[in-house]
């Protein structure tokens, strides 16, 4: 089953000297396909509220090969191991129409409350991870033409 699909363009502000990304540009190249995959699940307004609210606990990125300035960057995202309060998303990058991965992250996140203690998964939230967002696509690149735009609520 195809995972989430998300889009963006490498800006030049993103890259050193040499025109390649930054190391730690990836961790917000990450958490911005996140935020769109759980926006996809039906969880953009629980976002945006601080209802549901995940703390990173550890992050594992492989680099493979570079990205560089102007590069569309095709992120896939889908759940890993779904334990009692943590999740493991899995996602990975590729150059806009080329079939290898250049860089591969493994990120887990604990679901926390308002006071920043964990809590369990709820039942509805597991079952959409599970689930994924097959074949939706979110572009903010501007650089594809989706069958399923995203307004069509896919995923959900």
């Amino acid at each position: 089953m195809p995972d989430f699909r998300y889009y963006l363009r490498v800006r030049y502000g993103e890259c050193d000297a040499q025109k390649v990304v930054f190391n730690a540009r990836w961790g917000d190249y990450v958490d911005v396909a996140m935020g769109e995959f759980l926006r996809t699940l039906g969880y953009g307004a629980e976002l945006a509220s601080g209802e549901l609210d995940f703390q990173l606990v550890k992050q594992t990125t492989e680099w493979r090969a570079p990205a560089r300035f102007d590069d569309v960057l095709e992120a896939t995202v889908r759940a890993g191991r779904l334990g009692n309060t943590s999740v493991i998303l899995l996602t990975g990058f590729r150059i806009s129409g080329k079939p290898d991965l250049i860089v591969t992250v493994e990120t887990v996140y604990v679901l926390v409350d308002a006071s920043l203690s964990k809590r369990a998964l709820p039942d509805e939230l597991r079952e959409r991870l599970q689930r994924g967002a097959p074949d939706c696509v979110v572009d903010h690149a501007g650089h594809v033409r989706s069958e399923r735009p995203e307004s069509a609520g896919c995923g959900r």
